[in-house]
């Protein structure tokens, strides 16, 4: 009734860096779970370099929306000053 058999054993396969030139292999092998590990940190490091660009980008906005009232409390101010010294 049972005729699954047992999985072969595979061992890691070496993958090599492609920022390295053909031919080097010193060093440059790693197995498939430190591969792994390497893209989720450069993926990570991405997402945060985005992220910091999308709360440099909202702080600009907020800086400009608080010079544009700051410039108009002091348009406003002014126009008071004058309006009192007549």
């Amino acid at each position: 009734m049972n005729d699954l058999q047992p999985a072969a054993a595979v061992s890691p396969q070496p993958v090599t860096d492609p920022r390295r030139p053909a031919g080097t292999t010193e060093g440059t092998t790693m197995l498939i779970h430190e591969a792994l590990a390497r893209s989720r940190r450069q993926e990570a490091e991405e997402q945060a370099r985005r992220h910091r660009l999308v709360r440099s980008v909202a702080a600009g906005r907020r800086w400009a929306k608080l010079a544009r009232y700051a410039e108009q409390r002091a348009r406003r101010s002014a126009e008071r000053a004058r309006a009192a010294a007549c």
